[in-house]
């Protein structure tokens, strides 16, 4: 009993060190710089310049690999994407950060849990580009088609494509109550600085609404269907929005929404309560 304390004693106080916050810091940059490739490749697109297309979080990263000391980066990014894993496996264990960010309720450490997962294989991606390995990941569809063949496979999709629509909703649920400023140092900012950051905020949490949604509904067709090639990922769903009438100008104001949320982000390396 007292050695199981003793544990949870050192993990807290491991959590509460400056080495986490400092990865956590830096995982909120490496997110805002994925972000803002997809943003401005999309928008790119919508504008008919050389260069645009839909690309999901794998594909800018590979984006950001080709640029001038590209590599350099990427190593920074793997740092931080594998720092902001890190700091939220600490949230999903401990219920907080150093400061007391992430609150302790059960939906949040769940939250926090699939965060970690989700930024811990964009890390491995990272690094796996690094390293010069062709594999590419599989794609959703593929994914889709072979969990579709397991015992219970098409409940399992299921259960995923509703899961990514619950999650669509809860970014719009913080954009409309502004509830992501409860994480951030409000108190530390200029009320230019809280404006801009609410703004940037708002806008970049409709953003992520709009793409995990499509996502969890395609997800959830493909299932119900039993139709692998149904399921898209963020790429996918940029290029449905890029085909729906007015498609370039939907796509437009999604991309300028998502780099938005790549602002938000470096917003949140330098206020975020770790």
């Amino acid at each position: 009993m007292n050695a199981a304390r003793e544990i949870r004693g050192a993990g807290r106080r491991a959590s509460h060190s400056d080495t986490v916050e400092w990865l956590a810091r830096a995982g909120f940059v490496a997110r805002g710089l994925v972000y803002a490739v997809i943003g401005i490749l999309a928008l790119k697109l919508a504008l008919g310049i050389t260069g645009g297309r839909t690309t999901d979080q794998q594909g800018a990263l590979q984006t950001i690999a080709r640029q001038p000391f590209g590599r350099v980066l990427l190593v920074g990014m793997a740092i931080g994407l594998a720092g902001y894993a890190l700091w939220r496996f600490v949230q999903a264990l401990y219920g907080s950060g150093p400061e007391g960010g992430g609150g302790h309720g059960a939906f949040k450490r769940v939250s926090a849990l699939a965060s970690g997962v989700a930024y811990a294989l964009m890390c491995v991606a990272a690094v796996a580009i690094l390293v010069g390995s062709r594999s590419s990941g599989a794609s959703p569809r593929k994914a889709t088609a072979g969990v579709l063949g397991w015992p219970g496979g098409q409940a399992i999709v299921l259960v995923a494509g509703a899961v990514m629509v619950g999650v669509g909703l809860y970014q719009g649920y913080r954009a409309a109550t502004k509830a992501f400023l409860e994480d951030s140092k409000t108190e530390a900012m200029s009320p230019r600085t809280l404006h801009l950051v609410t703004v940037v905020g708002v806008v970049g949490y409709l953003a992520r609404m709009v793409v995990f949604t499509m996502v969890g509904v395609f997800l959830i067709r493909a299932a119900y269907d039993f139709r692998p090639r149904r399921a898209i990922g963020l790429d996918g769903a940029l290029a449905k929005l890029a085909h729906q009438t007015y498609g370039p100008t939907i796509l437009a104001i999604v991309s300028v929404s998502l780099v938005a949320f790549a602002l938000h982000s470096f917003s949140d390396a330098a206020y975020r309560r770790t």
